[in-house]
């Protein structure tokens, strides 16, 4: 039986998120209503990792649908309406790719559903039912990176029956629709009894906040201490010890005298967008964890779904780097808190940063991994055209 996390439950006229701000002390799940509710679970970060994101979206256009009593327009106008919808929750966090992405696959499909139907609902239940096949697809897809990943590091790296991997952010199922990427690659390797160890970072500086959200009508409390208050620290740490996958927690900045010991086998993280170059945003740090990597002659791979490649970018230069507000560095908890920085400081807090392509060993997709073939470059371009044309990328 499965017993990963699961940060989105979903029932059609249903959606659930568990809000990820209160864990590990307390495992709360707020209703999502509609649009409104969904964007704001997605803003102040209930809901976060890039696939997650990308489905909560989806499905909270899907349950704001499935209850309308009357919709009065034509199909034309309902396909605007979900449209509309679907830009505004684009806006929700810029940098991350998934969300786009879907909006724009959704949209297609929109279209196509308007073109034939007779009536608003016609589109509407297209739409929910596109919706639901992407959750589904998600959970299929994270396996198949797990799968890929786990394979791939056993052939490739020395010593692969006691591999210690370490990780950054949070990568798993809460991370996504269900099992994780960069974490889902850790928990096959798991399974297959070749993992001595995960190393887990704290992910600074996003910190977990006493906040309040009002959704459908329904108000949410949360409360932690401020050395909690990270993505690895809180929300990788609790997955495994869920999993019962033997890891360690470290600070951010302990990373590199960790590699200088000999204790790391691989560095594997996730990814919000990846350019057609192989440049990849990631939360902040990562950047600095492929440095240290390289300095020690230790492989650093990307585990990250085809959804989170953008190949409109040429590099990684021209990827949108949200920033967070100044109140989580000035301020305990996550900026609601005692202040804790001299006042007059200024403060920069971007949530990624950008590795570039030549940092990275190899990115793991659902479809296989992409190397570069003995080249310094990587042709992720021709990778996904093979893989959209159902051909093996390795030619097989």
């Amino acid at each position: 039986m499965d017993n990963t996390l699961q940060s989105i439950c979903y029932k059609r006229g249903s959606l659930q998120l568990l809000d990820q701000r209160k864990l590990p002390l307390e495992t709360d799940y707020l209703n999502i209503c509609d649009v409104a509710d969904g964007w704001s679970a997605i803003r102040d970060m209930v809901v976060r990792g890039a696939p997650a994101i990308a489905i909560a979206a989806a499905l909270s256009l899907a349950v704001e649908v499935f209850h309308f009593d009357a919709f009065t327009g034509t199909s034309a106008d309902a396909a605007s309406f979900l449209e509309n919808k679907l830009d505004y929750l684009v806006s929700s966090r810029p940098t991350a790719v998934n969300l786009a992405d879907a909006a724009t696959k959704l949209k297609q499909i929109i279209s196509k559903a308007a073109a034939i139907a007779s009536d608003a609902n016609s589109v509407f239940q297209a739409y929910i039912e596109a919706a639901e096949i992407m959750l589904k697809d998600d959970v299929a897809s994270n396996k198949a990176i797990g799968s890929h990943g786990a394979s791939f590091l056993q052939h490739q790296l020395k010593n692969s029956n006691k591999l210690s991997v370490l990780t950054h952010c949070n990568t798993g199922s809460l991370a996504t629709a269900g099992y994780g990427t960069a974490l889902g690659v850790i928990r096959a390797l798991h399974v297959e009894g070749v993992l001595e160890r995960a190393y887990c970072t704290e992910t600074r500086p996003f910190n977990q906040v006493s906040i309040q959200l009002n959704c459908c009508r329904t108000i949410y409390s949360a409360t932690s201490s401020d050395n909690i208050s990270r993505w690895g620290s809180r929300l990788t740490a609790f997955e495994l010890v869920h999993e019962k996958i033997p890891a360690t927690l470290i600070a951010d900045s302990a990373a590199a005298a960790l590699m200088k010991d000999g204790r790391v086998s691989a560095v594997i993280v996730g990814a919000d967008r990846v350019a057609s170059n192989g440049d990849t945003a990631n939360k902040i740090g990562t950047y600095s964890l492929a440095l240290c990597a390289k300095h020690h002659d230790i492989p650093f791979y990307v585990a990250a779904p085809l959804t989170s490649i953008d190949l409109s970018l040429v590099s990684g230069q021209e990827i949108v780097i949200e920033e967070r507000s100044p109140k989580e560095l000035l301020h305990s908890r996550g900026g609601l808190g005692e202040q804790v920085a001299a006042s007059g400081i200024s403060v920069w807090n971007p949530a990624f940063d950008v590795t570039p392509a030549n940092l990275i060993a190899g990115i793991i997709t659902e479809k296989g991994v992409i190397t570069k073939l003995g080249s310094s470059t990587f042709d992720i371009r021709d990778f996904v055209q093979k893989a959209e044309n159902k051909v093996c990328p390795c030619g097989k």
